[in-house]
């Protein structure tokens, strides 16, 4: 049976970060220089834990399979960042932000994961001032803040739509200052496909260099996963197309625990699937519902364009459903609102699958130059995809995989059940339990990777005995192995099948049954689908190319591999736990207003899971989730 010790400090919650820290051990600076960190990933999380950990010392080698790490998936983050700096003096404050964070993932967190957010998250916005990020200022020149979803006070920072962009290249240009100062190195286009132990503890990756496809391997001291969230499972999603779960899940299978898989965010403001021939969808910022209006018509099959439907017909169901949130409610009880009224035949549009967003009050209250100055750039966007002018016309939305809140499960160092594997940002679980809030991610990530590794990965580092190992220890050449096997096998199956058209059969699998409504039947006849799918992937998938070259549909081949393990483990999670609660929906617990219904008394805790081998069932442990200063209530916008 897995052992966790998710070594949270004693003392008062606000006092547990400051004398955690006091009693960590340390590396001295000349000690630093002697150690070598891996960081694979280099998007915020990544990007920031790579520049701090350098700055301090450390050797670092980082890794991307992008072919530089601007492409890092965090650059498509658009509303903003959350601190509790309390600038528009509203009420907010450090406690109100890790109340609403708790309260917002439906109380299925770790308060003192939480309360530490909450505590770091003034220190990043003003490291990222001090990087230069043009965050937007108030006509005096202060910093500007905006509203998002599950708040009820103004505390999110933002570059008009582009705040990911922005942090990413201040967090950027600190990495590429430390790599031509030579404390990092820089490897693209490389993609992690084993992580490799030696006497229990993390030692370093192989990879595949995606331009020659060589195997590689990297040795080190400890070694960091900040590689995004999982959301492609579902085929269709918001993230990148190239955004994968390949490293937490070769992490899995060396015996690191999965903590939570079943909770996905589905995102309510996305451009809604248009036909076959997508391969993604394109999220609309939350913040646009700070000035718009989200609406369907009263009445079945009323299909007057919106122009000519007027307020009294127009059914402005989250002002209505839930009047102390109104539009900014959470993005899983939104996106909820928003599949019953499309369920109920009042759904817009040619598919009658969206609802429409609409700016016309606003634009007639603070004029078409304010709302321009706001969202410009994604009313530019959405007008280049559907050809309709959001000015003119409401957008039409429909919610879309976007982030996910399950992912390698860590202790309150940030550090995996595998020694020396520390995980950061959406790789891992641990700050936003069953939903996470609108601009909460990029604060993590940072949170994460400017101020929380630097201090623990010293601790680890510090206490360990470790034996010197190079890459022709055996534990690599196994690795590497294993690694060049899995390719060979790929290449030699020749069938008939795409990876994409068998990663589209996953995808709607696990949108039909484990996507924003499930319930028993459809999660056992997802367990009976996916092995199916599975099985023709490995009898009946085309992977052309070579493997000693540059092969994109290997790359693929891969990732939908992993996913096809995955989606599995979604399923049996989602399974197991009988209550609704955040983006986990259970049509059996449910309130009569349709509204999650929570069972503390049977689950109250993280699901980690633990690989047991191939064709064996996998095993949960438990950890329970305690909660000292907050009480435990049915979550309530309304």
């Amino acid at each position: 049976m897995l052992k966790l010790n998710s070594k949270i400090p004693g003392g008062p919650l606000e006092q547990k970060w400051e004398t955690h820290k006091f009693n960590l051990k340390l590396v001295n600076p000349a000690n630093k220089r002697k150690y070598t960190v891996i960081v694979v990933g280099t998007g915020l999380a990544g990007a920031s834990a790579s520049a701090s950990l350098a700055e301090m010392g450390y050797q670092v080698k980082a890794f991307c399979f992008q072919d530089s790490p601007r492409r890092a998936h965090s650059i498509a983050a658009q509303g903003g960042i959350n601190a509790a700096k309390n600038y528009p003096n509203d009420g907010d404050s450090v406690y109100r932000l890790f109340y609403d964070t708790i309260k917002g993932g439906d109380f299925r967190a770790r308060e003192a994961n939480v309360y530490r957010l909450a505590q770091v998250s003034n220190n990043i916005i003003d490291q990222c001032v001090a990087q230069g990020v043009p965050f937007a200022r108030e006509y005096g020149g202060l910093l500007d803040n905006r509203s998002f979803g599950g708040a009820q006070v103004s505390r999110t920072f933002y570059a008009r739509g582009q705040t990911g962009q922005q942090l990413l290249l201040g967090a950027y240009s600190a990495m590429m200052r430390q790599v031509g100062l030579g404390a990092i190195q820089m490897f693209n286009r490389r993609e992690m496909l084993e992580l490799v132990l030696v006497d229990g503890a993390a030692r370093g990756i192989v990879t595949r260099n995606l331009m020659t496809g060589q195997i590689e391997s990297h040795v080190a001291d400890a070694v960091v996963l900040a590689t995004g969230g999982y959301g492609n499972v579902f085929y269709l999603s918001t993230n990148a197309k190239g955004s994968n779960a390949t490293a937490v899940w070769k992490a899995y299978k060396k015996g690191a625990a999965f903590a939570n898989p079943c909770f996905t965010q589905i995102h309510p403001t996305c451009i809604p699937v248009s036909g076959d021939h997508q391969s993604k969808l394109t999220l609309m910022s939350e913040s646009l519902r700070n000035d718009g209006r989200v609406w369907v018509p009263k009445k079945q099959g009323d299909n007057r364009p919106p122009s000519q439907i007027p307020n009294e017909d127009r059914d402005y169901y989250l002002e209505r459903v839930y009047p102390s949130f109104g539009n900014l409610a959470p993005r899983d009880v939104s996106s909820r609102q928003a599949k019953f009224r499309c369920d109920e035949g009042r759904g817009v549009g040619e598919s009658k699958m969206a609802v429409y967003l609409d700016f016309r009050d606003a634009i007639q209250r603070l004029g078409k130059d304010k709302i321009a100055e706001r969202y410009g750039n994604l009313f530019q966007m959405y007008e280049k995809i559907t050809d309709e002018n959001p000015y003119e016309v409401p957008m039409r939305i429909y919610p879309a995989v976007h982030y996910t809140m399950g992912g390698l499960w860590v202790d309150y160092n940030l550090m995996s059940n595998i020694p020396g594997l520390h995980v950061l940002g959406e790789a891992n679980f641990s700050d936003h339990g069953a939903n996470r809030l609108g601009a909460s991610a990029l604060m993590q990530g940072l949170a994460d990777g400017y101020f929380v590794i630097p201090y623990t990965i010293g601790d680890y580092l510090a206490g360990s005995k470790l034996p010197k190992v190079d890459a022709t220890h055996d534990a690599f050449r196994a690795a590497e192995a294993e690694a060049t096997g899995r390719l060979t096998k790929l290449l030699s199956i020749k069938g008939g099948k795409t990876v994409d058209e068998l990663h589209r059969e996953l995808g709607k699998i696990m949108w039909d049954h484990v996507g924003m409504s499930r319930n028993e039947a459809g999660l056992k006849k997802a367990l009976e689908l996916i092995p199916r799918v599975r099985e023709e992937f490995w009898n009946n998938v085309k992977v052309s190319g070579e493997p000693n070259l540059m092969n994109p549909e290997l790359e693929k081949a891969g990732r939908v591999a992993d996913f096809l393990e995955l989606g599995e483990l979604m399923a049996r999670d989602a399974l197991e736990r009988k209550e609704s609660c955040g983006g986990h929906f259970r049509e059996e617990s449910q309130t009569e207003d349709n509204e999650a219904k929570r069972d503390d008394a049977n689950f109250c805790y993280v699901a980690a899971w633990e690989y047991k081998g191939d064709g064996k069932a996998p095993e949960m442990t438990k950890e329970t989730l305690e909660f000292e200063r907050i009480h435990l209530a049915t979550r309530s916008y309304k």
